[in-house]
Formats: structure tokens, sequence, C-alpha cells
């Protein structure tokens, strides 16, 4: 393992290409990959083969780089700021090394990092933005692991913000004062209405947006974003969510959401926890819609971070709407609800071609009234019908569908904490449904299942409902 205090053997830089020589020696595949890697910068490449394969003499032609088809000789690397060898044979290699480090040439031998004097890194471009990841030639593919990574979390708009921010970088130099006013211009800049309007496209929306916030001086525009956590896994995360939440000024969230999900965001951020869970609200609704306003007046980024998806019953609708009539900007981001994850939990379909066609997602409280829900039809159909939050009405759920006509055999799943690694299956039919209000034992959110296509769930790690009502009736 390496120290805390380890080195780099090799320092990282930018080294300016446009309108400059970069020289490729070699025929094949290794001088095709830094063809390649060159050709998303503007250097003015020459490739060097005496007997260049097809693909390579086809990349050069398309994309208006030299190719000198002859021998190699040191005389084509005179005017040259970087030269690569690449022709798979060590002693070749070696000569172009000592060629170019004779004329004070850098020069990297492709495969070979002990007669590199650079590396080239695996490259994240959002020109003018770039990110280049290196391991001193020790692991490539780590490398390649790393830039996917990095560039699944960049916005593929990225480049084009960078390259607004340098049309406004002067007249932000002029008449933003420096430290504290700038640091937040050029933040709200990168992550506010003039990033989202890029991000959608609308450039022009985009001019118009950052040409508002260079005028309102210090009063910065506050954002909300209704962010759906998921059902409890970080890694169900949204990459959308994910950037939102590291760059929140708040982050306003619920009871259900884990710690490891809010931890995602950034460090620094103030968190407020809202969560109404039964029994225990410790905010109302009307409180947290004047939160969110209050918050958005006072110029903050806030992340509220919603259980599951915003839009399934997150009551987002109310707080949309308090948004709206207070002229506070906001944006929504999908995430994946309880209903999607207890099904994967269960490799199970929610939609079967030939038994179910359509899916109803509904609260257990829906059927304790004297009148039968509309989609209850849906369900005697055929219908897949997850139910959320149905743990203690489980026994009217039962005889309300039984009562409209569902067979007492309808296949049933029921999952706690769907996702999570403590996650508890549950399986058995509508008629024994019931015996779920007395699993007392599940203290977690409870999703249900039932239809037709649930009977295709596999039920190897699960267990029976009705093990723990053969139980409770032999005691």
């Amino acid at each position: 393992m390496a120290p805390d205090n380890a080195k780099l053997a090799a320092f990282p830089v930018f080294v300016r290409v446009e309108g400059r020589a970069v020289v490729i020696v070699g025929n094949g595949a290794e001088a095709l990959a830094k063809a390649r890697l060159l050709g998303q910068s503007s250097a003015e490449i020459t490739i060097v083969a005496d007997a260049p394969e097809a693909a390579l003499a086809d990349w050069a032609a398309a994309n208006g780089a030299r190719l000198i088809a002859a021998p190699y000789t040191s005389r084509y690397i005179e005017k040259a700021v970087l030269v690569f060898a690449a022709t798979d044979d060590e002693a070749q290699d070696r000569a172009i090394v000592a060629d170019a480090r004779a004329r004070n040439i850098s020069v990297n031998a492709v495969d070979r990092p002990a007669l590199c004097d650079f590396y080239t890194p695996a490259l994240v471009n959002r020109a003018p933005l770039a990110i280049a990841i290196g391991t001193e030639g020790a692991g490539p593919v780590l490398a390649q692991m790393v830039r996917a990574r990095i560039d699944q979390m960049l916005s593929p708009s990225l480049g084009a913000l960078a390259h607004l921010a340098t049309q406004y970088r002067d007249a932000v130099e002029r008449l933003v004062p420096k430290g504290l006013p700038r640091r937040r211009f050029w933040k709200t800049f990168f992550t506010g209405e003039t990033a989202r309007a890029t991000e959608r496209g609308d450039l022009a929306a985009a001019r118009r947006s950052a040409s508002a916030l260079l005028a309102s001086g210090s009063d910065l525009p506050g954002h909300i974003a209704l962010v759906g956590a998921g059902p409890g896994a970080e890694d169900l995360l949204t990459l959308r969510a994910q950037r939102l939440m590291m760059e929140a000024d708040v982050i306003v969230h619920d009871a259900l959401v884990p710690e490891a999900v809010i931890a995602v965001g950034r460090r620094d951020a103030e968190r407020i926890g809202v969560g109404k869970r039964k029994g225990c609200h410790s905010k109302s609704q009307a409180e947290i819609n004047d939160l969110l306003v209050e918050l958005g007046r006072a110029g903050k980024r806030v992340v509220r971070l919603k259980s599951g998806d915003p839009l399934i019953f997150g009551r987002a609708g109310e707080e949309m709407a308090a948004l709206r009539e207070a002229g506070i900007s906001y944006e929504v981001v999908p995430g994946v609800t309880a209903a999607f994850a207890a099904a994967a939990d269960f490799e199970l379909p929610l939609t079967l071609r030939g038994i179910a066609s359509s899916i109803v997602f509904t609260t257990g409280h829906d059927l304790k009234g004297r009148t039968l829900p509309d989609w209850a039809s849906l369900a005697v159909s055929g219908a897949t019908i997850a139910v959320y939050m149905g743990r203690s009405v489980a026994a009217d759920v039962s005889r309300r569908l039984m009562e409209a006509g569902m067979s007492p055999d309808t296949a049933v799943a029921v999952v706690e904490n769907a996702s999570l690694d403590g996650k508890r299956l549950l399986h058995g039919t509508l008629a024994d449904l019931p015996a779920l209000a007395e699993r007392h034992e599940l203290t977690g959110p409870v999703m249900t299942l039932i239809g037709d296509a649930v009977a295709g769930a596999n039920f190897e790690r699960s267990q029976a409902l009705a093990a723990r009502k053969h139980q409770l009736e032999r005691a």
C-alpha cells in the first residue's frame, strides 16, 4: 500500500497544441488509438507510416491528418511539440525516443512506460473543459474505468456551458467585485438556470439567464429541486440527483430517506429533516411549503429529497403549487419508486404478456372506505396492484378486493425495505394477506404487490405469509 504522503512520479500538465505539430510514428492499432485521442485536440497531426493499415489511412483521410507513407527518419519530427512512438518494435521505438530527446522534444513510447517522458491520460472531453486521468502507465484499464465513471457524472452540456462562461468573463471582472460576490456569481452560473437552459439545449435562454444574473448583482435567485431519493439504496440515485445533491446549499429530506442517501450530498450542506411517518409528523405540509419558499427567496439552492419518486404519493403537487405561486424556480428529478424496487427484489414482472398489461399504484387506505375505488375493476381484470404503506390495513385490502371479485388464490408478494441489504421478502395469496398485519417485526416501509403476474416471481428467498398465520392459530 502506498504511504499517505506518496508523491507523483509524473506531474499532470496540459500542453498547448493548437496549430502545432504532433507526430505519430506507426502503422497499426497503437498509432490509430493515439491519433483518435489527439484528434480531440486542434493539433496538426502527422502520421509517419511506411505500411499504414487501412483503418489508419482511412482515419487520416477523414480527419485531415497528414500521412507520410515512408520509412521513419528523424527529419519528420524536427518541428514537433510532441512525438509518439507506436511502431510495436522496441528497437525502433527506442531510436525514435533517442531522436526526440536529442531535439528536446517530449516523447511517448506506447506501452513502454520506462521510455516515456510523458503519459497519455484517459480523457473526459467537455471542451474547453478537460479532465485527464493517469496512472503513470501502471494501470491504463483502471484509468479507463475511472474515466467512465466521471463521464457519467458530468452533463454532456458542460462544454457548451464552459464556452459560454468565457464570453462573460470580461464583463464579470468589470462588474462583479472580487471575492465572495464573484465566487457566488460563478457558482450560480454553473449550477443555476443558465446551466439548466444549456442542458436543455436552449442557448438563447442560457444567455438571457446569464445576462439577468449579471444584472442582478448580489440578489441571486434560489432554486428548488424536487428529487426522488429512490427506495433506499444509495446507488439507485440517478446521476442528475447526485449532481444536484453535490451542488445544494440545503437538503430538505423526508424521514424515510436513509442517512446513506443523504450523505451523497455536499458535506457542508445544511440538512433539514421534515419527515412525516405514521404517528410522528415533524412538520405539516403547509410548513414544508413555507420553508421551501423561504429558502428559495433567500437565494439557496435546495434539494427537496423525497423517498422513491416525488410524483408518486410524495405530495410534490402541493409543493410545486406553492413554489409557482411564490415565483420560485424549481425542477423535478424522477426517482426509482418502491414498486419497481420491490419487483426487482422478487425478480417479478409487473407486466406479463397475455396476463397483465397494466399497473395500479395505490395506498392501502384507498380500500378502507365503503366506496370501492374506480381502479378496483382494473385489478379484477388482471392489472398488477402495487400497494404502498399497506401493512396495517392488509385485512381491509384483502377483503375488499375479494368482495370485488378477485380470486382468493391471487398471488401476493411483500417486501420490507425494498432494495436494501436488510430487506425481507414474504409471499402468499390474497387470502393470506391479512396475516401481514400481525407481522409486527416489519418496522420498515412495506410494499405489497398483488396480481396474476406476481405468480411469475422468484420465491426462493422469501418466506410464506401463511406460516405466521398458522403458527398463531396453533398458539
